[in-house]
């Protein structure tokens, strides 16, 4: 039997997010450069995005490019921006057959203008799919998220909009720029590195964490699918006791 095949499809992670690691390394064991590695991961993401819909993940967010990714070399971060465009133009007409809504998060304020106008027109052009929703993390941070958050939150209590005492998770968690999201359930990172890296901190509260030896450019549709199997394979058991979930699952 096919893996796809063994998922349970009632016991889908709503929320995927993905660290995509590995593709400097692993171009450099092939002996290009590391741009080779970032353009060859162009079809990972492809095979993730499609095996993530046939499934019914309902939010697949990819770490794209973080803050700290503006210390690589000049050339590299460049390359990353055209191939940002380049992919975004490629891919829509297939995002809008798929039925695929593209989003993001991050201070996309920052990328070059061409980047953030064909991120702006790819958005613009699936905002009506209802399928699978894949959010871009761009230029994102998690620190930089809660800051800004927090610093919302304090802007509203200065002016006297809320009451400080009134804050509490939820009002923290709605000025998050994953607000409409909800939280992570499983975080997939590649090339065996086993961090979170500055990635959906607050989200990632009670995700499960899959890491795969894997580069991202060798990543396919099969390895997704073992992982959500691994996933639909752990107790989730948020705070009780396993003997707690079984009494809740009898009764």
């Amino acid at each position: 039997m096919i893996l796809k095949e063994r998922i349970d499809r009632n016991k889908v992670p709503g929320h995927v997010a993905v660290i995509m690691d590995g593709n400097g390394r692993w171009a450099n064991l092939m002996g290009k450069p590391r741009v080779f590695g970032h353009q060859s991961g162009v079809q990972s993401v492809r095979e993730v995005v499609e095996a993530a819909g046939e499934i019914g993940v309902e939010y697949l967010t990819l770490y794209a490019f973080s803050t700290e990714n503006w210390k690589r070399p000049a050339f590299e971060v460049n390359a990353l921006m055209t191939l940002l465009v380049q992919t975004i133009r490629q891919e829509v007409n297939e995002l809008v057959k798929k039925q695929v809504q593209l989003r993001s998060i991050g201070d996309i304020s920052k990328l070059p203008s061409k980047s953030r106008k064909a991120l702006k027109e790819g958005i613009a052009a699936t905002a009506h799919n209802t399928g699978l929703k894949v959010v871009l993390a761009l230029n994102y941070s998690a620190k930089w998220d809660m800051v800004q958050a927090a610093a919302n939150l304090a802007r509203e209590a200065a002016s006297g909009k809320i009451d400080p005492e009134s804050i509490d998770e939820h009002s923290f968690r709605s000025h998050l720029s994953t607000a409409q999201m909800p939280d992570v359930e499983l975080m997939i990172r590649t090339s065996g590195e086993q961090r979170i890296s500055n990635f959906l901190l607050w989200e990632l509260a009670y995700a499960e964490l899959f890491f795969s030896p894997k580069f991202w450019p060798e990543f396919r549709k099969q390895d997704f699918f073992e992982a959500i199997l691994d996933f639909q394979g752990r107790e989730r058991r948020f705070g009780k006791t396993g003997q707690q979930l079984k009494s809740m699952k009898i009764g």
